[in-house]
C-alpha cells in the first residue's frame, strides 16, 4: 500500500520504525507514468516491511527541495530517519527490487 507524503507528514514517515522510499513524481511527467505501476507493485510486495510513500512536487515541494531533487521521477531511500540511496529516472522493476531489498 502507498501512502501520500505530504509536507507535514514526511518527517514522522521518515523517522518511523520502518524504512521508507519516497517516490516524487508530478502529473506531467511521463517517465513518472511509467514506474508509477511498478512502485505500486513492490509497494505491495513489501508490505509490512517498508513504507512506501507517492510525494507530488507540485504540491509538496519541500521534500525535493531538502533533497537537491532536480529531476522527476526520483526515488529517495530512507532508513533510521536517513537517506541511504537516491534513483532517478524511470528503471525496470528488477532495478528498483534491488532497492528496496538493500533495505532490508
Amino acid at each position: 500500500m502507498e501512502v501520500e507524503i505530504t509536507t507535514e507528514n514526511f518527517e514522522t514517515y521518515k523517522n518511523g520504525e520502518l524504512p521508507l522510499v519516497v517516490d516524487l513524481w508530478a502529473t506531467w511527467c511521463g517517465p513518472c507514468k511509467m514506474i508509477a505501476p511498478i512502485v505500486s507493485e513492490l509497494a505491495k510486495e513489501y508490505d509490512g516491511k517498508i513504507v512506501v510513500g507517492k510525494c507530488d512536487v507540485e504540491e509538496h515541494n519541500d521534500v525535493a527541495i531538502e533533497f537537491g531533487v532536480r529531476n522527476i521521477p526520483t526515488i529517495l531511500f530512507f532508513k533510521g530517519g536517513e537517506l541511504v540511496d537516491k534513483f532517478v529516472g524511470a528503471a525496470q522493476k528488477s532495478v528498483l527490487d534491488e532497492k528496496f531489498k538493500a533495505l532490508l
